[in-house]
């Protein structure tokens, strides 16, 4: 079993913490990298340390003496590519053994989803740091679908395009599954949930889960910057978010995967599964 110091990044998050108690279950050592340590109470005598992405100096001081760091990606801004730069600098300073990162299906330099361009950019950074890593190249999470929904629509140019969406909590399991089994060699996993459903099928499953209606409405890409104007989001934010639809129209997302049942011995969790279950904690709490 690896015992190697293990950084995580995003302990605060739900993705974060979630690999935070996975690794620290199967007792192997781990360092909490966060914004606010106060935030990390709930990972009481905690190793914690405090850093922020952009600030290479401290990153690379919470980074010291770790074997393995588990990146996860910052949320969309005009700074991320530089930032997630930053961050993977910090690590070649400090001498990590490898990186495990959390991506995007597809990604590439010219990938019709914005943010799916960006990480591309960070795993070029790492393998242009020398580093080996494992990239989870994860598809649409599946939470994210209820957000999809306004005033009971979806709308997005995602025509009938399928996508596999995939559980956060199996990305959480592949990535201890990955960072317990020592992978050490770089590699690229697709993750993803075990079948492909459109847009349609998302709205009708949340009709089914909910009890309330929801459809999907097809808009052209002007009609979807119009209909989303009124949220004031950055240009970066709207472009990624609209992107994101047309990437699953290009069929970028219709990708299948055995990378959660082969690493964590078990199935992913179907969409249906992970929503009822997801859906009944919040309605719950």
């Amino acid at each position: 079993m690896n015992r190697k110091l293990v950084a995580i990044t995003g302990a605060t998050g739900s993705l974060g913490a979630e690999v935070a108690r996975d690794v620290a279950a199967a007792e192997i050592p781990v360092r909490l990298i966060v914004r606010d340590a106060t935030r990390a109470s709930h990972f009481p005598g905690a190793d914690v340390r405090e850093a922020v992405y952009q600030d290479t100096d401290a990153f690379t001081q919470a980074v010291e003496d770790v074997d393995t760091v588990f990146l996860v990606s910052l949320p969309e801004s005009d700074q991320r590519r530089n930032y997630h730069r930053s961050a993977v600098e910090a690590c070649r300073r400090a001498g990590v053994n490898r990186i495990v990162y959390t991506s995007l299906i597809n990604a590439s330099r010219d990938a019709t989803f914005t943010l799916a361009r960006d990480h591309y950019d960070t795993e070029l950074a790492i393998e242009e740091a020398g580093i080996p890593f494992i990239s989870l190249r994860d598809n649409f999470y599946t939470d994210m679908l209820p957000l999809m929904v306004t005033d009971g629509v979806i709308r997005g140019p995602g025509g009938s395009g399928k996508f596999a969406p995939v559980a956060r909590t199996d990305v959480a399991a592949v990535a201890t599954s990955v960072i317990q089994n020592e992978i050490g060699t770089t590699e690229r996993l697709d993750v993803t949930g075990p079948e492909l459903i459109d847009l349609h099928d998302a709205a009708r499953l949340l009709s089914d889960i909910t009890g309330e209606p929801v459809r999907y409405e097809e808009e052209t890409i002007e009609e979807a910057y119009r209909s989303r104007a009124k949220f004031h989001a950055t240009k970066v934010e709207l472009d990624g978010w609209i992107s994101s639809y047309k990437s699953i129209a290009e069929g970028e997302m219709s990708i299948v995967s055995d990378t959660v049942q082969r690493l964590t011995g078990r199935p992913a969790l179907t969409p249906r599964e992970y929503l009822e279950q997801l859906l009944t904690e919040n309605a719950s709490a």
